[in-house]
């Protein structure tokens, strides 16, 4: 595929992440909207409208409330899937073996097992996947990581990765209803347990049930845990402890921990995960960030930009001034993703799926020691947990409704 021919996109899932990848995609040269998908029938007409908005003509987009029937479309090069969690896995492998190239949201997967899946079919069926943590491609991330692979922090023996997220609340106590016209429940919970709906479980507030997803650790935690692991170029812990739950909104409706502190043990380091809703006051005075805590300094860094902080008596002179952020991360990220589906240079990814199913699986690792009350512990020869129970508990997530994770 050369640089002058046309890539065209169908979008599965818009009302959030999807459609700001949808919009990102649009401002690189050659990219075409051809296909959306929705099973809520009011965000996918607004969808529309917005494109009409943009000077997209729109008599050229087909919608579906099936995603199967998007991947049945013949002219699609590249699927974007903005779906809630628990649909990452399935719809990427199933992308992929239509012969789509793929970008997916984080998390890529909602389970250790998935992750794994979604690997294999990305190699089985050689297509581009792109992880959709846009971080990777934001040029202050790269440069502090490459002070962190300088040195001059010294030893790091610690590093701190914190969210503290004041806006985002888990949604009220409210009865059980019929779902809204216009939405497709059942294909919304497609292999998620059959429940009755709920609009306190439903868009936004998905993400604080575990039929769905894996509450703040895998929302915001895949983008930050991702530096920390980087920047230590670290692969999985040896030891996993977690300690959390709902203190902060007992009345409000959620699964997932409002408050979660998970503490990784790795060869010669600790990385500690902290998060909470509802409040900004985390670490060093920033509502998020990674810290590398060297012997000689510490750097922090964030969505804001990154500084370091000398350590007091250090004789390594390791002050630096603060670097702000300049670019955007999303749009950076596509340009880099539309550059390998023309290439076909996999190794040019910011964020292949490898990439991001390597941090998916450490941040449901923290999410498993919680749920399970056990501080746990990975076999590495083995590449899973050494408690089998654990691993027949929480390693795969079970799918429901006729739906079954392809075997690669």
């Amino acid at each position: 595929m050369s640089a002058a021919d046309q890539i065209n996109v169908g979008a599965i899932g818009l009302n959030g992440m999807g459609w700001a990848d949808l919009t990102s995609a649009l401002k690189v040269p050659g990219v075409r909207v051809v296909a959306l998908c929705d099973v809520d029938r009011n965000v996918l007409d607004r969808r529309m409208r917005d494109l009409a908005k943009m000077n997209v003509d729109t008599s050229k987009v087909s919608t579906y409330g099936d995603y199967r029937k998007l991947l049945e479309q013949k002219d699609i090069d590249v699927v974007i899937i903005g779906t809630p969690d628990h649909w990452h896995a399935l719809i990427m492998i199933e992308a992929c073996q239509a012969g789509k190239d793929v970008y997916v949201e984080k998390p890529v997967g909602n389970s250790i097992g998935e992750c794994r899946a979604m690997i294999a079919a990305q190699q089985k069926y050689k297509r581009v996947v792109q992880a959709g943590q846009w971080q990777r491609s934001q040029q202050h991330f790269r440069d502090a990581v490459d002070f962190v692979y300088s040195g001059q922090l010294g030893p790091v023996r610690t590093v701190k990765v914190w969210c503290y997220q004041g806006w985002m609340h888990p949604g009220p106590k409210v009865p059980d209803s019929a779902p809204p016209p216009g939405v497709d429940y059942a294909a919304w919970l497609g292999p998620a347990p059959q429940r009755s709906f709920n609009a306190s479980r439903y868009h936004f507030n998905f993400r604080w049930f575990w039929d769905y997803a894996g509450g703040l650790m895998t929302d915001w935690g895949v983008h930050l845990l991702d530096y920390g692991l980087l920047g230590m170029r670290a692969g999985v812990p040896k030891t996993i402890a977690a300690l959390g739950g709902i203190f902060a909104y007992p009345d409000m409706y959620q699964e997932t921990p409002d408050t979660l502190t998970t503490l990784y043990e790795f060869d010669g380091f600790n990385l500690v995960w902290d998060h909470a809703l509802g409040i900004d006051n985390g670490s060093y005075g920033r509502d998020h960030g990674i810290a590398y805590i060297g012997n000689n300094g510490t750097l922090i860094l964030n969505r804001g930009g990154w500084e370091v902080i000398e350590e007091k008596g250090s004789k390594h002179k390791v002050v630096k001034p603060f670097v702000a952020v300049s670019d955007n991360g999303t749009d950076k990220h596509w340009i880099n993703f539309i550059d390998v589906v023309r290439s076909r240079k996999m190794e040019d990814l910011h964020c292949s799926i490898q990439d991001g199913a390597h941090v998916a699986t450490v941040a449901q690792m923290g999410n498993i020691s919680l749920r399970s009350g056990r501080r746990l512990d990975w076999d590495r020869g083995a590449d899973k947990f050494s408690d089998e129970k654990i691993n027949a508990d929480y390693f795969m997530k079970e799918y429901h409704n006729g739906y079954k994770l392809p075997q690669i």
